[in-house]
């Protein structure tokens, strides 16, 4: 854990974030930590019961906890009806990471054509291209290439080694971390006798404001409109978003998750690590997808679970359902058998 910066009592803690406190106010706070590793300077919280006994022998100088487990709390407390909403927000007050400052650092190149507002940073080595429009108080970290046409909304962040192709469109206060590539052509393939022939990928991406775009993850341009980010959607690292996909406000997709082309998933749907959907089908709002499941089939009622990976067993055991399966097709033609021999349909 890096070093915190600043120290404030629970009390102003309380008072900033429109929470009460239990106990002593005066308590100084210099950091965050979990309730196992945290000390008597730090701040930690309880959302999951199953560290409900990690509460009780905490050493930290405070907990964010839920009214109904004040009881259990042997240290002081910040009361919240959702303490681990409540812990983003406070863990925000003791970021070590400095802001970047403003100012062009060395070996950036910009073209005379771009447009930059007030207040902008531009790292090392970042290339900004053609009519580009970075607006006021954004941050292009070193190592940035943005290509023709991009645009940058008010106070949003890439960071180390983020590309944006052709005609990107970034919103407000949006973060787009190491690595992520926006607007590479998306995989468009037509097969001619004995060779493919490449689609040309005519549109562009627009990601909406208050969004976060995960480490190496990648969002392909449209093949004729647009591939949509809706207002804060959230990726995770190693994400793939294919060509034409349309992703609905408050929507949030796990590391590795892949959704093919063409695909239109609803507002504040979430998807689990390693899970994705097939092309060209619909997903309701508020669906939820377990992780590694394969959505193959719109999904049209709002608010439904979906799941289909195995959980992982001991190997032995798995090894027996592996030749149990092998088995069914003749366990099922030995039934069929015998229920035509007893008049069963």
């Amino acid at each position: 854990m890096q070093k915190s910066v600043r120290s404030i009592k629970l009390s102003e803690l309380a008072k900033q974030f429109g929470l009460s406190y239990h106990g002593d106010g005066d308590t100084l706070i210099e950091g965050v930590a979990t309730l196992s590793g945290a000390g008597p300077a730090h701040i930690s919280f309880l959302s999951n019961p199953a560290y409900r006994d990690q509460l009780k022998s905490t050493r930290a100088a405070a907990v964010i906890v839920a009214p109904d487990e004040l009881d259990h709390c042997s240290v002081n407390a910040l009361i919240s009806d959702n303490p681990y909403v409540s812990y983003a927000r406070v863990a925000g007050m003791f970021d070590p990471r400095k802001p970047v400052s403003a100012g062009i650092q060395d070996g950036a190149h910009i073209d005379t054509s771009a447009t930059l507002g007030q207040d902008v940073h531009i790292g090392a080595n970042a290339v900004i291209g053609p009519g580009c429009s970075i607006a006021d108080a954004c941050s292009i970290g070193p190592g940035c290439v943005l290509l023709a046409g991009c645009s940058v909304g008010a106070g949003s962040t890439l960071k180390a080694n983020v590309t944006l192709c052709e005609g990107v469109t970034i919103g407000e206060r949006t973060i787009v971390h190491p690595g992520a590539v926006i607007g590479a052509d998306g995989f468009g393939l037509a097969f001619d006798n004995d060779h493919w022939v490449k689609i040309p990928q005519l549109g562009t991406v627009r990601v909406g404001n208050d969004c976060e775009i995960g480490a190496n993850t990648t969002i392909d341009r449209g093949a004729i409109g647009d591939t949509v980010l809706a207002d804060d959607v959230r990726l995770d690292n190693l994400v793939q978003i294919a060509h034409n996909v349309e992703i609905g406000a408050h929507t949030a997709l796990a590391a590795m998750v892949g959704i093919s082309g063409s695909t239109r998933i609803g507002n504040y749907c979430m998807f689990a690590g390693n899970s994705g959907t097939v092309g060209h089908i619909c997903i309701a709002d508020r669906t939820t997808v377990h992780a590694m499941s394969v959505v193959t089939k719109s999904i049209v009622e709002p608010g439904t679970t979906w799941g289909a990976a195995l959980p992982a067993r001991p190997t032995k055991e798995w090894n027996r359902t592996v030749a149990y399966l092998r088995k069914l097709e003749r366990l099922v033609k030995r039934v069929t058998k015998l229920e035509k021999q007893i008049g069963k349909d």
